[in-house]
């Protein structure tokens, strides 16, 4: 099994900064790849950045692109999400995810085991 607790969250002015952190613990294996989704009211869940814990490799969605940094510390078995130029449209609970199958997916369906989320609130 796997576990993930997320912390960092609040409320941010647009163009503020946010640093989003997902500790991790459990069987490492499966949690190879390790992502941040966000869900906004009344919309589905998106992906927004995943890593590839072995390795490093990235990959963001486009609306974040330039602006949202995901990195790792592999000692402390924590994902960070770093959230630059916010913008009120960023708003949403963010979710942690980690799995094993999937590469480097932005896709749900990839990511078994998820964290009970940190709300970001950007306004204008």
């Amino acid at each position: 099994q796997v576990q993930l607790v997320e912390s960092g969250g609040g409320s941010v002015q647009a163009g503020g900064s946010v640093r989003l952190s997902c500790a991790a613990s459990g069987a490492t294996y499966r949690r190879n790849y390790m992502s941040w989704f966000r869900q906004a009211p009344g919309k589905e869940r998106e992906g927004v950045a995943t890593i590839y814990t072995i390795g490093g490799a990235t990959t963001y969605a486009d609306s974040v692109k330039g602006r949202f940094t995901i990195s790792q510390d592999i000692t402390n078995n924590t994902v960070y999400l770093q959230m630059n130029s916010l913008k009120p449209e960023d708003t949403a609970m963010y979710y942690c995810a980690a799995g094993f199958l999937g590469g480097l997916s932005l896709r749900r369906a990839d990511f078994r085991y998820w964290g009970q989320g940190t709300q970001v609130t950007v306004s204008s």
